[in-house]
């Protein structure tokens, strides 16, 4: 997609995938993951036009990303090929305690990433620009790109979208606590999940969690409460919009899933009470195939199952 600059930019870091077919089987499917890279074909899917911006191995893995990106519409001209590095892999195992991952990502192409790289023109002409914890956890200069990016989002009106996504299999506490609040103080849009956001901020009541990123800045909360949908607020209102029960085979993604369907439909208007009921929805359809890229529902999808639960 390459006719029009992206709506929606997300900058971070995409993988090969391989899942485990099924809790009985040790055999390995191969997909696509990376939680940015979830995130923009989730929102192309929901009709968003998407772009992503980081960098890939000059492997087989890198061109499957790509072409990956071109069939699902995200442009991927942003997409540097890294020809001294490879493309990072993950494994997903599951167990009767979840779902496990194993990552192969030291000194890949997007850990090499470097602000001078950064395509600031499409970061200028979009209207959300979107980044997770993971986009600043992989490496300094990473790092270093995510912010520079965001503050040139702040400065040419181009609203910010945070995944907080906290790993500290990647970096300790108290490092992950300096970038994420220097990252939160630039965001608009705040995606937290439960379980980070309580270590990050050291509060464990849903109110006080959404207080504490309003007054840092947000002007959307949207904390995610997995099967329970999500609790979302502005400075002006805050409700639980429930989630949807569903028979969940694998949530790997659900997360992705729910924050680029959310940001589309904030790129398309919606208010966020509303974009999150819509968000619920796609998370809920995703958790019923393997993988983070295959089960993400289309727009059509969302709509039938929206309009199933009013008629019901």
């Amino acid at each position: 997609m390459t006719s029009a600059a992206a709506q929606v930019l997300a900058y971070g870091e995409a993988m090969v995938e391989f899942n485990q077919a099924s809790k009985a089987r040790p055999e390995y499917l191969q997909g696509f993951g990376g939680d940015t890279s979830n995130f923009a074909i989730a929102a192309a899917r929901q009709g968003a036009r998407a772009g992503f911006v980081s960098a890939v191995g000059d492997d087989h893995f890198g061109r499957l990303l790509i072409d990956l990106w071109t069939r699902e519409g995200v442009d991927a001209s942003t997409v540097r090929v890294d020809a001294a590095a490879p493309t990072g892999v993950y494994f997903v195992s599951h167990g009767p305690g979840g779902h496990a991952f194993d990552y192969l990502r030291k000194g890949s192409a997007a850990s090499r990433y470097a602000p001078g790289e950064l395509p600031l023109d499409r970061i200028a002409a979009a209207r959300v620009l979107h980044l997770s914890g993971i986009s600043v956890a992989i490496s300094d200069s990473a790092c270093d790109a995510a912010l520079a990016a965001v503050e040139h989002a702040r400065a040419n009106g181009v609203r910010v979208s945070f995944d907080t996504n906290l790993r500290l299999k990647l970096w300790p506490l108290a490092r992950a606590r300096a970038v994420m609040n220097e990252v939160l103080r630039l965001t608009d849009i705040c995606l937290p999940s439960w379980d980070d956001v309580a270590v990050l901020t050291g509060l464990d009541d849903r109110d006080a969690i959404v207080d504490c990123l309003l007054a840092r800045g947000a002007r959307v909360v949207a904390l995610k409460l997995g099967k329970d949908g999500a609790y979302v607020a502005t400075p002006e209102a805050r409700r639980v919009v429930p989630g949807h029960a569903v028979a969940a085979v694998d949530a790997t993604g659900a997360g992705d899933c729910f924050g680029g369907a959310f940001v589309a439909r904030l790129a398309a208007d919606d208010d966020p009470f509303t974009a999150a009921r819509y968000a619920n929805a796609a998370a809920a359809l995703s958790t019923l195939g393997y993988g983070a890229v295959a089960p993400i529902p289309y727009r059509e999808d969302v709509e039938r199952m929206l309009a199933g639960r009013s008629a019901g």
